[in-house]
């Protein structure tokens, strides 16, 4: 469901975005507006599907996962589901996408060390129906993933699609 995002929904996700455990007061105070108002799109976007939680943000390499890597998978593409599922068993695995081009698949690991991404590199190998693989180190982000720029695109930006 696509729903319409005006400046006062991009301006509230800008602040949840920042503090996602704001109560419900604070957001209508920051942004000048009656709770109601908060509570009300809030639910909209919930229902909408456009947000779909509010996780918490976590630093990996804090928490000891400094290698992260993209691995691009060729497959016997009538073996898609089953592999998508082998993946989704690896805690390492932080997304996985179907792609266009030699790869079929584009799946973004996160790793303690080199060695440990080579063991997740070895137990992707071994599912049935991967044909090759490609890794990519991410040395740096220099742009962690991101919404709201669109959004606030959306908003400025009326007539853009």
């Amino acid at each position: 469901m696509t729903i319409k995002i005006d400046a006062l929904d991009a301006a509230l996700l800008k602040v949840l975005a920042a503090d996602p455990r704001a109560p419900i007061l604070e957001l209508a105070a920051r942004l000048r507006i009656a709770r109601n108002t908060v509570q009300a799109r809030m639910k909209r976007l919930e229902a909408s599907g456009a947000v779909r939680g509010y996780p918490p943000d976590v630093d990996l390499q804090a928490i000891g996962f400094a290698v992260h890597a993209f691995l691009g998978i060729e497959l016997d593409q009538n073996k898609m589901d089953s592999i998508v599922e082998a993946l989704r068993e690896f805690p390492n695995v932080l997304e996985v996408h179907a792609t266009t081009g030699r790869a079929d698949l584009l799946v973004r690991i996160a790793a303690q060390s080199q060695q440990d991404l080579l063991g997740i590199i070895q137990r992707v190998h071994a599912i049935r129906g991967v044909k090759h693989t490609e890794t990519m180190l991410a040395l740096a982000t220099p742009i962690q993933y991101r919404s709201l720029p669109l959004v606030e695109h959306l908003t400025d930006n009326p007539d853009t699609p």
